[in-house]
């Protein structure tokens, strides 16, 4: 899991980069598992990075249509292209496996450009700042909020 040492990986993230492989075996058995979908994004075999989706409703039930997308890939897999392909195929899954599923959306650092940029080449649509949304690491920080419709899909590739 290439990714999880990576120290340039986090710095739009909660966590911390990864400093031994019990590490990342507990977030495979503890964490992984509970999301409502997750895979693995590999390259010749290794993994480079993670791609994940939760249910919005497990804190609020009126948002049972509405699932949130997450990722991360490896710095030395950036700008190549790589997770905006994984984006755009895994917004196809998303819609097809949870049919009752009328919105997939991102949260992205206001300061993440390349994320931003992956999410508008895959279709989605930005709407807005939520400004000091999250507080980690030691600040309040603006998030922006992404998302495609089910409907939208019927007007992209």
């Amino acid at each position: 899991m290439v990714w999880t040492t990576d120290e340039k990986v986090p710095k739009f993230c909660t966590w911390e980069p990864y400093s031994s492989k019990d590490q990342g075996i507990d977030f495979i058995q503890n964490k992984a598992c509970e999301f409502l979908w997750s895979r693995a994004i590999c390259l010749h075999d290794r993994a480079i990075g993670f791609i994940l989706m939760t249910s919005c409703s497990a804190t609020d039930q009126s948002r049972e249509k509405s699932v949130e997308l997450g990722y991360v890939l490896g710095s030395k897999y950036w700008s190549k292209g790589i997770m905006t392909y994984v984006v755009k195929q895994v917004k196809k899954v998303a819609f097809r496996e949870f049919p009752h599923l009328e919105r997939l959306e991102a949260l992205v650092d206001a300061e993440n450009v390349g994320s931003q940029r992956v999410l508008e080449k895959a279709g989605f649509h930005r709407e807005g700042v939520l400004r000091k949304y999250l507080f980690f690491k030691g600040k309040s920080r603006d998030m922006v909020i992404f998302s495609v419709l089910s409907t939208d899909l019927n007007h992209q590739d």
